[in-house]
C-alpha cells in the first residue's frame, strides 16, 4: 500500500520571509573569471539591494569589459590579473569563476589578499590543491563557501531531514550518481574539455553534486577507502563531436573523463556505489537509493542533473510488520538556487556567521573525487587519506 505524507513539519512548501537587508552599506564584490558560470552570479548580485560589483578580472584580454557590457553592469573596472584587482581594488567578496584548474590559486590569493571567497564546485581538482586553499583559509581567517547551490533546494534538504529523523535506521548503503545521454559541455569552447584547464570532466561537473547529496544527508562521513574506474569512450570519438555539430578536432582535444564509476567504503560502516556519466547509451545510469536497516529512500534520477529530483520520492519500510511506501511529493523552493547559493553567503559575510558550504565538508567531497582519479589510474583499490589542517 501506499501513503501521501501529509505532516505539517514536512512540508517546506510555505517559506517564510527572509531578514530585512540592511543596504547602508554595500558589499564590494569582483569577479574572477568573467565566463559562462560568471554570467549567474553577477545576475543574481544583483538581485541583492546591499551589494555592488566593482571588478572583474579575465587573462583574456577585454573580456571582462564584454562581460560587463553583456550583464549591463556600469562602471565595473577590469583587469586582465586578477593579482592586480585584488591589489586596486577594496572588496569585501569575490566569486572564483575560473575553470577547474585554477580554482585553489585565485581562492588562495583571493584570501591572502583580505578578501572572503565564493568558490565554484568542484572544490579543487585535487585533494592536495584542497589542503593547501584550507591552510590558507585557517592562516588567514577568511570565509571561503563551495557553490553547492543544489543544497538550498527543498527536495534536498528533505532528504537530510528523512535521514535526520532515523525514520531510515542505521545506514549502510547507498547508490547514487546521475547523467546524460548526450551532455558533454562545450557552449562556449573547449575549457571544460582541455586537461589543463577542465583536469577532471564528469565527476568535477556533476559528480561532486551527487556526492553532496547524499554525503550531506548522512553527516558527510569520512571516506576511507576507494576502487574506481573512469573512462572517455565519448569526448574521444570523432562521430561523437560530429553529432553534436561540433569539430571532429575535439575528440585529440578531450583530456578528462566522460564516465566515471566508483565503490567508496565510508567510516560508519556505510558503502557507496557510485556512478557518473557526461555521454552513455542510456538514459540514467539509476536512480539515487539510501539504505537503512529501518527503511529506504528512492530518489528519482533526472534526465540532466540540474540540482534537484526526477519525481517524488518514497520511502520503503514497514508498518505493523507489512511493507508499506510514503510518498514524498516533490516540494518547491521559492527562489532560484543559485540565488538563494549568492544570498547566504552574503548574509554570511555581513554577519561573520559559518558558511552556507563549508571547505570543512567539501574536502570529503573532494578526496572522493581525487581517490577515483588516483584508484582508476593505479587500476587498484586505494586508501584515503587526508591531511590534518
Amino acid at each position: 500500500m501506499a501513503e501521501l505524507v501529509k505532516d505539517k513539519a514536512l512540508d517546506f512548501n510555505v517559506e517564510s520571509e527572509g531578514p530585512a537587508v540592511d543596504t547602508s552599506k554595500k558589499v564590494r564584490v569582483g569577479i574572477i573569471g568573467c565566463g559562462w558560470i560568471a554570467e549567474s552570479h553577477v545576475a543574481q548580485y544583483k538581485k541583492c539591494p546591499d551589494v555592488e560589483i566593482v571588478a572583474g578580472s579575465d587573462i583574456i584580454p577585454g573580456k571582462a569589459a564584454k562581460f560587463f557590457e553583456k550583464m549591463e553592469v556600469e562602471g565595473a573596472a577590469c583587469y586582465e590579473s586578477t593579482e592586480e584587482m585584488l591589489a586596486k581594488e577594496k572588496l569585501d567578496i569575490v566569486s572564483v569563476c575560473t575553470y577547474n584548474s585554477q580554482h585553489a590559486p585565485c581562492a588562495i590569493q583571493a584570501m591572502k589578499a583580505g578578501v572572503d571567497v565564493m568558490l565554484e564546485k568542484p572544490f579543487t581538482v585535487t585533494l592536495e590543491e584542497a589542503i593547501e586553499v584550507m591552510k590558507v583559509e585557517k592562516e588567514t581567517g577568511r570565509l571561503l563557501s563551495i557553490g553547492f547551490q543544489p543544497r538550498m533546494d527543498n527536495n534536498m534538504k528533505m532528504i537530510k531531514k528523512i535521514v535526520d529523523s532515523g525514520e531510515l535506521g542505521d545506514i549502510y548503503y547507498i547508490q547514487t550518481g546521475g547523467g546524460r545521454r548526450r551532455g558533454i559541455p562545450t557552449p562556449y569552447g573547449t575549457s571544460f574539455i582541455e586537461a589543463d584547464k577542465g583536469a577532471i570532466g564528469a565527476l568535477g561537473d556533476i559528480g561532486c553534486y551527487s556526492l553532496d547529496m547524499v554525503l550531506n544527508a548522512i553527516g558527510y562521513p569520512k571516506p576511507l577507502t576507494v576502487s574506481a574506474m573512469k573512462s572517455a569512450h565519448f569526448g574521444k570519438n570523432p562521430n561523437y563531436w560530429l553529432g553534436e555539430n561540433k569539430p571532429a578536432e575535439y575528440a585529440e582535444i578531450f583530456g578528462v573523463d566522460d564516465f566515471a564509476a566508483a565503490f567508496v567504503r565510508l567510516e560508519g560502516g556505510i558503502t557507496l556505489d557510485f556512478r557518473i556519466a557526461w555521454a552513455m547509451h542510456l538514459d540514467t545510469p539509476g536512480d539515487t537509493i539510501i539504505m537503512g536497516t529501518k527503511g529506504s529512500l528512492r530518489i528519482p534520477s533526472t534526465e540532466c542533473w540540474n540540482g534537484s529530483v526526477g519525481g517524488a520520492m518514497k520511502i520503503y519500510h514497514d508498518v505493523c510488520g507489512k511493507g508499506v511506501e510514503t510518498e514524498i511529493p516533490i516540494l518547491k523552493t521559492k527562489e532560484s538556487l543559485f540565488y538563494l547559493k549568492i544570498r547566504g553567503f552574503i548574509d554570511a559575510v555581513k554577519n561573520k556567521t559559518a558558511p552556507p558550504v563549508p571547505s570543512s565538508q567539501i574536502i570529503y567531497n573532494q578526496a572522493i573525487l581525487d581517490g577515483i582519479v588516483k584508484s582508476a589510474e593505479a587500476g587498484k583499490e586505494i586508501e584515503v587519506v587526508i591531511p590534518e589542517v
